[in-house]
């Protein structure tokens, strides 16, 4: 007998949205593993490393309630380390502390790949958990501004920081071996690569999202009032998605910088920030694949027309305006709801027929 505390309708979304998921995630894991056989690798290493930057953007906004102006300071930052990492290793001379000079004598040579993308994505983690403690008490437009003020304090750092390069960037990024086996200077190899790191951080969002601690920030979103009223420490849940977010927005950019072997400012300029929400909204906030989309939806028009130069900005606009008035819910948004209304149909027309059927039968027995 089914339990009448259950509703339904909440268990139909719920399978709807395993299938969705089931489905969804082995045509897009089947496109990305055949693609490189007919889209440029390059491109597509650029769709992964953007898309994870959005799905971990979208962690924070569409499930966290937390809009961040400043998610490229994370971005670019872990690019600037990684690359330095990668390319000079680590060393440091003396350290300054309260007018106290430190020797350190700490002298590690260049790291290799895999090591510099973690160790920029730890870094990276903690400047988000500092960022973190600074701007997560407020809510609204004054953690938006606060995100966006510290972003722009990061963005003149690596300005002027004498490790990065200035203007020029770090440059000549050597792409290196994995594991000390596979030669990541091969595009096909490092493609694939890149596509590990991308599902990794994907799943990690996925089982972040239906997790308990997933369902406590979905509340949070939601009601967050209630949620204190149910005795959830709010800020606490709400920094854990802030570092969490941050961290995969430095890998995504640790892994760029490596791939493109650079890093420069324009990945930590706030207009990074805004990019990334354009791509989280376009693809839908709040859904598991809507940033994908966006994200190559939005790289495609940047790669493919490039030929127009300023005008491809002004067209990724108008489609960001059509979208915004036309699909409120995001290209990934709206297609699911358009599935799950036919299914919803198909399903109403069969429990009809069956009740029929069985009114019928009743019928020709001569029962009540």
């Amino acid at each position: 007998m089914a339990d009448p505390t259950i509703d339904p309708l909440a268990a139909r979304d719920v399978e709807f949205e395993a299938k969705f998921f089931r489905y969804g995630f082995i045509v897009v894991m089947a496109f990305f593993l055949v693609a490189p056989m007919f889209i440029y690798p390059v491109f597509l290493m650029k769709v992964l490393c953007f898309a994870l930057f959005a799905c971990a953007f979208n962690l924070l906004i569409g499930y966290g309630g937390l809009l961040s102006f400043g998610h490229a300071m994370f971005f670019g930052m872990a690019g600037y380390l990684s690359a330095h990492f990668a390319k000079v290793g680590l060393h440091v001379e003396q350290v300054t502390i309260f007018k106290h000079v430190i020797t350190v004598g700490l002298h590690i040579p260049p790291f290799a790949t895999e090591l510099a993308i973690l160790a920029a994505t730890a870094v990276t983690a903690l400047l988000g958990a500092l960022v973190g403690l600074l701007a997560i008490r407020r809510q609204g437009i004054y953690f938006a501004m606060i995100t966006l003020a510290l972003a722009q304090m990061i963005f003149f750092y690596c300005l002027q920081a004498p490790f990065t390069g200035g203007e020029d960037g770090i440059q000549s990024v050597p792409r290196g071996t994995l594991l000390g086996m596979v030669d990541l200077t091969n595009n096909f190899a490092m493609y694939y690569f890149v596509l590990a790191i991308f599902t990794a951080g994907f799943l990690l969002i996925v089982r972040t999202i239906h997790s308990p601690f997933g369902q406590v920030l979905k509340a949070i979103k939601e009601n967050e009032p209630r949620a204190i009223s149910l005795g959830y420490r709010t800020e606490r849940y709400k920094f854990l998605a802030f570092v969490l977010s941050a961290g995969l927005a430095g890998l995504a950019g640790a892994t760029k910088a490596i791939v493109f072997q650079l890093a420069s400012l324009t990945d930590v300029h706030w207009s990074m920030s805004g990019e990334v929400v354009l791509m989280t909204l376009l693809g839908g906030m709040g859904t598991v694949f809507g940033p994908i989309a966006g994200a190559f939806v939005i790289m495609a028009m940047e790669n493919y027309l490039s030929d127009l130069g300023a005008w491809v900005t002004i067209t990724q606009g108008i489609v960001f305006v059509i979208c915004v008035l036309a699909f409120r819910r995001g290209i990934v948004g709206e297609l699911e709801a358009l599935l799950k209304r036919k299914l919803t149909f198909r399903q109403l027309m069969f429990e009809i027929f069956a009740f029929r059927h069985h009114k019928r039968a009743k019928e020709k027995r001569g029962g009540p």
